[in-house]
């Protein structure tokens, strides 16, 4: 999640810096083959080129509303994350009588459980997004798309993190292991039935948190949104060109033959103004289709976790605190 209020230029050019190149020779291509060639006939009516802005515009407008939707219910399914963690650990605290090993080991593979969530929502899929060699060298350098499967390992004892190495979905066995505990301490007498229901309950929304975040991950956003979206869009872009030749030749022929010449510098900048910006809200839309990624738009679950540990330990009493997660050239993940 970039943290900034304003986006960094740096950061804009490396996003943009393959297209604003290929605009720029793209358009300056067909000034050249149409000016200086001769090449008349090339010019397009640009009425039906804003027929078809307009159409891409109101497309690409859905498909960014319901890709901020995916961000949006990924955030709040761990902000109810976060709650239910400070709950989860009240409960142990208060209802678990005098055994402070068994409070910290119920709260530990707590903490174990969201890291392990973490972990496996950043794994990439068939359809995850690529970017440009300079952000893809920028997430690398930050090493937070695909985080070492150990970050759970100093939250539980060394056989469980062994026998977790062998589950196909290690999250889902951690609380299956809270909930094994939990009969444990009753058969132990250190909680009483009504106390083993309430801590059922709050594992129960756990899993079903757990299974939301499954989901989003595990259903790409509709092809047919998402692909139509990205080839109208070059189909306009590329159009774009030949359907201003026809507005600046109608334009300038009225202003005299002494400005032509300057119809390059006109022509070319607006043309690569207009395609950046139609190319730039459709990425949006595709930078947001999954919020688990690790990537400059996503909810940052990994300061999510750092928060929900800090809180946890910080009831159990403990003193050595971990620091808050610190944002990384302005991307907090």
């Amino acid at each position: 999640m970039y943290i900034k209020r304003n986006i960094s230029w740096g950061l804009i050019i490396r996003f943009a810096w393959k297209n604003i190149i290929f605009f720029t020779l793209y358009s300056a291509s067909i000034f050249s083959v149409y000016h200086f060639l001769g090449w008349k006939f090339i010019d397009i009516p640009f009425q039906p080129l804003s027929v078809i802005g307009i159409a891409v515009a109101f497309y690409m407008g859905f498909k960014n509303s319901q890709s901020y939707d995916r961000f949006w219910e990924g955030r709040k399914i761990w902000g109810g994350i976060v709650n239910y963690s400070r709950t989860w650990a009240n409960q142990v605290l208060c209802l678990v009588k005098d055994d402070h090993k068994t409070k910290e080991t119920l709260i530990y593979r707590h903490l174990a459980w969201i890291n392990a969530l973490r972990i496996q929502l950043r794994q990439p899929t068939s359809f995850s997004i690529k970017e440009n060699s300079a952000i893809e060298k920028l997430f690398k350098k930050h090493g937070e798309q695909n985080p070492a499967c150990d970050a759970t390992t100093k939250f539980v004892s060394d056989e469980e993190y062994n026998d977790l190495l062998q589950r196909k979905n290690t999250a889902t066995h951690l609380v299956k292991n809270q909930g094994l505990h939990l009969k444990k301490l009753l058969e132990e007498g250190k909680i009483s039935e009504f106390d083993k229901q309430t801590f059922h309950g709050i594992l129960e929304e756990l899993y079903n948190l757990q299974g939301k975040c499954e989901r989003i991950k595990n259903t790409p956003f509709p092809r047919q949104y998402a692909y139509f979206s990205t080839l109208f869009t070059w189909i306009f872009v590329l159009l774009l060109p030949f359907g201003l030749l026809n507005v600046f030749e109608s334009e300038l022929h009225e202003l005299g033959d002494g400005i032509q010449q300057w119809f390059v510098f006109f022509l070319t900048p607006l043309s690569v103004l207009i395609s950046w910006v139609f190319i730039t809200m459709e990425k949006i839309g595709s930078n947001s289709e999954d919020p688990f990624e690790g990537r400059i738009n996503d909810v940052p679950m990994t300061a999510l976790c750092k928060t929900i540990e800090i809180d946890l330990r910080d009831m159990l009493n403990e003193k050595d605190l971990p620091e808050k997660e610190k944002a990384k050239d302005n991307i907090l993940y």
